[in-house]
């Protein structure tokens, strides 16, 4: 499990790091989280939110993976690459919704 929880953690860092960066080059208060067919938002959420809610996602996750391979480790297949899978997604769709949102300022 270390190889993903490097990946993990390189993930983590990545987008606070990207958060720090960005979060005071975003002029608008709502981050767009959502696009449609058309190209348009379909719907946004406060700058914070949008930030760090990813983090705190992330995190939960985590949390979730590790209880249950620590308290049902015979029930959990591929831990390891759900745990890869999960950071690598969300890492690169958190620094998608960035770059849209420093593309609309």
């Amino acid at each position: 499990m270390l190889a993903a929880d490097l990946v993990f953690a390189c993930a983590l860092v990545v987008m606070i790091g990207c958060n720090l960066y960005v979060a005071p080059r975003i002029p608008h208060a709502r981050i767009a989280m959502q696009w449609g067919f058309d190209g348009k938002p379909t719907w946004d959420a406060p700058k914070r939110i949008a930030l760090w809610g990813m983090v705190v996602f992330m995190l939960i996750v985590r949390l979730i993976i590790w209880t249950a391979v620590t308290f049902a480790p015979d029930k959990v297949h591929g831990a390891e690459l759900g745990l890869v899978l999960a950071s690598v997604i969300v890492a690169a769709s958190h620094i998608f919704i960035v770059l849209q949102a420093i593309r609309r300022a």
